[in-house]
């Protein structure tokens, strides 16, 4: 009997890691029509698409108390008829032109945009205009939009995800702040709504003084600037508003929430305090220290309670970028039994970032990860438009991208480790958790941060009190 022994070949050795490619983010050209709209032009000839992108100074920061949701339900209707055309008609439109037209709103603005190929640019770019300077806004079709937005609310405030993210910003801010409600709005809000607010709303924030029109794409800097002057020369109107009060938290110290959920089989767990505006100096310090704490999958808090302890299937941390203070959080979802132990190991992980500076291969992994992750993120004309759009909201400087790279790679493990002290603060931090009280509450209470206390799901704390 033969037996037929291969011999493996020996493995190949890894190829090393090349040096990074050159990359250069398009070169934009800054305009202003005479009634006062500011064009950004940013060429990009290697592929015949043109974004349309309008920033609009009309986020949920502006709207008036009681009014809670109106930016995102005047952005949702715009298309809903303009120009003579109903919201079907308009849509059947832009689709014969192969694009869509887009409305949104954060905190900070709003924004339209449509990408098109270069061929129908034109007319796609007037039809365009057409709606963000006339809708028509009927009654019946934003009635229609504010009900589609009550439904959200009402499924996300349903579902333990979404009303753990609901209830912190609730519990985290004071409750006369804009951020304690939720940039959609609350059910009061929103009901509240009719054309007739959303038509007042347009009229007021809408307009050329108002708005920057981003156009990115298969264009010539002369052609775009053409196109802008034509669709958008003769608008009129909007005014700049008034600026958001600085977020204040709801308490001074840290407090433990218990959002009952009974018989729930695990916890969603949120723990943060109000962090920093996106234009803080410590901006990109922040970036690599939050990167390497939880906003990587590799990131501290991950390996720890996914890796580690087998709580979860996913662990992250974030501070959410605004023009005001926005939260840091951490967020996660873990079986009941181990939500003490869960917190537990966060604050763990939050007190080691601060003691002590991380090391040389954390440095390496967080910037070689954000300068080698950042030219794949602007290969398309709508990811360099939105670039721009950010970039004029939180007034960035003009070589923000060019040198973005650069500067990630100059952060320092001390910058980070100070980044770390100044704007991790355990002793601010709420604890919040969607879950059985009967199974968290006395292990919350043994981590010693203060009384647990306990409230139902409808307890809205964002609704003045």
């Amino acid at each position: 009997m033969s037996v037929d022994v291969r011999v493996m070949p020996a493995a190949l050795p890894r190829p090393s890691a090349a040096a990074a490619r050159p990359y250069e983010f398009p070169t934009v050209h800054r305009h202003v029509l005479p009634n006062g709209l500011t064009v950004l032009v940013a060429p990009m000839p290697r592929l015949p698409l043109v974004t349309a992108l309008a920033l609009v100074d009309a986020g949920a920061a502006t709207e008036a108390a009681g009014q809670e949701g109106i930016a995102a339900l005047t952005a949702r209707t715009l298309a809903e008829g303009a120009g003579g055309l109903d919201g079907a008609a308009l849509a059947a439109a832009f689709e014969r032109l192969g694009t869509v037209f887009e409305g949104s709103a954060d905190w900070d603005a709003s924004l339209a945009r449509l990408t098109v190929t270069r061929s129908r640019f034109d007319e796609a770019f007037a039809l365009f205009a057409t709606v963000l300077q006339g809708p028509a806004f009927p009654a019946a079709d934003v009635v229609r939009r504010r009900d589609e937005r009550l439904a959200e609310l009402a499924q996300q405030l349903a579902e333990p995800r979404g009303l753990a993210d609901e209830r912190f910003t609730g519990f985290l801010y004071a409750p006369t702040h804009r951020y304690a409600r939720d940039a959609g709005g609350t059910a009061t809000s929103v009901a509240a709504l009719d054309a007739a607010a959303v038509q007042a709303f347009h009229a007021a924030h809408y307009g050329p003084a108002t708005t920057t029109l981003v156009l990115v794409g298969d264009l010539t800097e002369d052609a775009a600037l053409a196109a802008a002057a034509r669709e958008f020369g003769a608008w009129r109107g909007g005014s700049r508003p008034a600026v958001m009060a600085p977020a204040a938290a709801a308490a001074a110290g840290g407090r433990v929430i218990v959002v009952e959920k009974s018989e729930a089989p695990q916890s969603e767990l949120r723990v943060g305090h109000v962090g920093v505006p996106r234009a803080h100096p410590d901006h990109l310090p922040i970036v690599v220290m939050n990167g390497l704490l939880g906003g990587f999958f590799s990131s501290r808090i991950n390996l720890n309670l996914r890796e580690r302890h087998a709580f979860t299937y996913g662990a992250s941390s974030a501070f959410d970028w605004r023009r005001g203070a926005g939260p840091f959080v951490v967020s996660t979802a873990v079986r009941s039994d181990v939500t003490a132990r869960a917190v537990e190991e966060i604050l763990k992980e939050i007190d080691a970032m601060r003691a002590a500076p991380p090391t040389a291969d954390e440095m390496t992994l967080a910037t070689d990860y954000l300068a080698g992750v950042f030219p794949i993120r602007y290969e398309t004309t709508a990811a360099v438009a939105g670039a721009l759009a950010a970039a004029t909201m939180f007034a960035l400087p003009a070589d923000w991208f060019a040198t973005y790279r650069e500067r990630v790679r100059a952060v320092t493990a001390d910058a980070v480790h100070a980044a770390a002290r100044a704007h991790l603060d355990p002793a601010r931090l709420l604890v919040l958790a969607v879950g059985d009280p009967a199974i968290v509450r006395d292990g919350l209470a043994a981590l010693g941060r203060g009384p647990v206390q306990c409230v139902t799901s409808d307890d809205d704390p964002s609704e003045p009190r």
